[in-house]
Parts: C-alpha cells; sequence; structure tokens
C-alpha cells in the first residue's frame, strides 16, 4: 500500500495558500493511486515534545554511548516514534509559508526533533556524517508572499529552501523537491497559485512512480 507523510506547518487551516495546495496535490495523488494512505501531521495541532532537558540529555547520552538513565527513556522514546513517523512513510510532503525569509518555528521544532544521532544521522570521526533515513520521494511546498522566481524578492532572499534542502538531506531526505508559490497577496496571487497547481498535477504521477 502507497502512503505518504504529510506535515503541515501552517497554522491558517483552511485560509492558509500552502495547505490548499497540498490538498490539490494529495487528491491529484488519489486520483492516480486510490488506495494512497496519508498520515496528516498538523504541526500546530501536534503535542511535539519539548527539545530540553530529560530529552538533551537522552541525546547525549546517546552521542557518549552512555545508557538512559530515568525520564531520559521516556522522553527519546518520544523523539523516537516521531522519527519512526517519517521512516515508515514511502512519499514524505511538506506544506509551509515563509515566515521572516525563512520557516515557522513548529517546523524548525520538528526538524530539530528528528535530526537525532542514531536515528536519523550517524558520526564517525573518520568519515563524518552519514544520514540514516532510507532515500525517499519527498517534496516541499512554500509559500510566500513575495515572488523569488527570479532571486530575491524586493531585497528580501530566501532562506527557507536552503535550509530545508540541508536540513532535509542530512537525515537522507535528499531526493527532494521544492515547488515554491508566489507571491500569495496581490493581484498576482490566484495566478501564482494556479502556476502551482498546474506544476504539482503534472508531478504527481512521477512523484509516486519513484518509490517504486
Amino acid at each position: 500500500m502507497t502512503s505518504l507523510l504529510h506535515v503541515e506547518a501552517s497554522p491558517r487551516g483552511d485560509a492558509s495558500r500552502s495547505t490548499h495546495v497540498a490538498r490539490g496535490f494529495i487528491a491529484a495523488l488519489r486520483a492516480g493511486v486510490p488506495s494512497l494512505t496519508v498520515d496528516h501531521l498538523d504541526l500546530w495541532q501536534a503535542d511535539l515534545p519539548s527539545f530540553d532537558g530529560a530529552a538533551l540529555a537522552a541525546k547525549y547520552a546517546r552521542l557518549s554511548g552512555r545508557p538512559h538513565e530515568g525520564r531520559e527513556a521516556a522522553a527519546w522514546a518520544e523523539i523516537e516514534r516521531l522519527v519512526t513517523r517519517v521512516d515508515r512513510a514511502e512519499h514524505i510532503l511538506l506544506s509551509t509559508p515563509m515566515w521572516n525569509l525563512s520557516i515557522p518555528y513548529r517546523l524548525k521544532h520538528w526538524i530539530d526533533l528528528i535530526t537525532q544521532p542514531g536515528l536519523s544521522f550517524a558520526f564517525d570521526p573518520a568519515t563524518g556524517y552519514r544520514p540514516l533515513l532510507r532515500p525517499r520521494p519527498a517534496l516541499v511546498i512554500l509559500t510566500s508572499a513575495g515572488d523569488y522566481a527570479t532571486g530575491e524578492s524586493c531585497g528580501r532572499p530566501d532562506l527557507a529552501t536552503p535550509y530545508l534542502r540541508a536540513a532535509l538531506g542530512f537525515v537522507g531526505l535528499s531526493d527532494l523537491a521544492i515547488v515554491p508559490v508566489g507571491p500569495t497577496i496581490g493581484p498576482g496571487a490566484d495566478a501564482a497559485v494556479e502556476r502551482a497547481a498546474t506544476r504539482l498535477r503534472a508531478l504527481a504521477p512521477g512523484f509516486l512512480r519513484a518509490a517504486s
């Protein structure tokens, strides 16, 4: 059975352009593969654990080879569940707005939680870092108020795209496509959304086939 994890990073619900475009893409995927199962992770509704205290101690215990003690084990189990949720999906879809040149803090929080030694990456002093998550098709729908199609938007850089490529590639999700949607405000907004939707409909069949 074909499976997709959709990570939704906008808090705006039905008013969100990124969520709207993502739903259209999922509909296109289901048109080709009706049996597609979607695991929907709304980062603003999910109870993401804090990455401090016991969780941080658990990470450093893992890095040093020390067994987890007390609350560390429970904190690490929560993180393992998040990583497993990513790893069991055959395809990854992430829909997010651009905030202040980069990504919403809840998305950064989630990425920090799933980027863990022994779970999603490994380190060897002789060879450096290597990802542990298996490669699979991943796609980011990135909406922005500006138009970054030809570079900076009115002097504002896009820091989200390079960050997402580096951060997701670090754990193994290097087969990544990023579809920009912008501008999402002003007279050109509807046309920008439709252009992105058209591109995504064209990408849908190949996106699912890529994992087979």
